[in-house]
């Protein structure tokens, strides 16, 4: 095992597939001169040349309909996105052509693609920065959508990600890229749809995903002090989503929590909430608990964006209100 950070797991995620296949490349944003935006391609425009590691202009729409494109000519393109708030400048060919060209064509034309970067708030950066749309993209039949929460994951799915024939969103965030882990020397991947218990407990399922999973850790140790366990669920893949993992956690702690940074209405937490009633509900000893952002755009003021984004102390408190605590 190594520790490297966040951006160094995606590099050598991307690298390590492009030099076992010739007809993967990268293309984004300053993905190559600069090294990336967030320095997650750092090296690779040395290393594989600038026909496989591609600056593009600031058009979005333009360059992944090149990437849709490209895949149905047998390229398996992976699409940098400076945040995802931009890829609603692309969204048209995200969905109405990668989502849909395998199942259009009979078949005909497998969409082998990955769309990555950051998604959700990144401190002080607007409302129209710091927008999470996992629950967006999860909607589109035909996508798959993962969100990694630490290094060792983030390899490991994208890499997976990358050998896919279908199209996948894959985001990250800009408050993770930083975070050092541990990953192990050799090959390994991951695979897409299968959910992690990142800590075991007996009295409440906290089932989370991505950067705001540290809060449920956060939290968790608390509560371990009151004498509560609680057991969490990183998610990893929102789509395909793990039901079973979430099921056979709620039925052994018979109380659910659900933390997310997004807005509530229709989010990946309702997705969860409903599934546990429909398939669990005899289980269940108290009201399902969500965690959200407030159902406003993100504010600008410190004050403010502290209390818009989901924090430990509210995890703790849902955590007591499942537990009658």
């Amino acid at each position: 095992m190594r520790t490297i950070q966040f951006r160094e797991a995606i590099c050598e995620a991307m690298s390590e597939e492009m030099r076992s296949d010739e007809t993967i490349y990268l293309m984004g944003e300053e993905v190559a001169e600069y090294n990336g935006a967030y320095k997650a391609s750092k090296g690779m425009l040395d290393e594989f040349g600038a026909k496989r590691v591609i600056d593009t202009p600031i058009a979005e729409l333009g360059f992944a309909g090149i990437a849709v494109g490209s895949a149905m000519n047998g390229n398996r393109p992976i699409v940098e996105f400076m945040t995802f708030n931009f890829s609603l400048v692309g969204i048209d060919q995200i969905i109405n052509n990668a989502a849909k060209m395998r199942q259009m064509s009979g078949g005909q034309f497998p969409m082998p693609m990955v769309f990555r970067g950051p998604t959700a708030s990144a401190g002080q950066l607007g409302a129209t920065h710091s927008q999470a749309f996992e629950n967006w993209f999860a909607n589109t039949p035909g996508l798959k959508v993962v969100v990694p929460s630490n290094p060792y994951d983030a390899k490991g799915l994208l890499k997976s990600a990358i050998r896919d024939n279908d199209p996948v969103i894959f985001m990250e965030s800009e408050q993770m890229y930083g975070d050092k882990g541990e990953v192990p020397d050799g090959e390994y991947t991951l695979p897409l749809g299968v959910a992690d218990i990142k800590r075991e407990g007996n009295d409440v399922t906290i089932v989370s995903f991505g950067k705001i999973i540290k809060e449920a850790y956060k939290a968790a140790e608390e509560l371990e002090k009151e004498g509560i366990s609680c057991e969490i669920i990183d998610l990893r893949t929102v789509r395909p989503m793990d039901h079973d993992t979430i099921l056979e956690s709620v039925k052994k702690t018979n109380r659910l929590v659900v933390l997310e940074e997004a807005w509530p209405f229709a989010s990946v937490a309702s997705e969860v909430t409903y599934i546990v009633q429909e398939r669990a509900f005899d289980y269940l000893d108290a009201p399902i608990q969500r965690i959200t952002t407030a159902d406003t755009p993100a504010p600008y003021s410190p004050a403010l964006l502290k209390n818009w984004i989901p924090n430990a102390e509210d995890v703790i408190k849902a955590v007591k209100k499942v537990a009658y605590k």
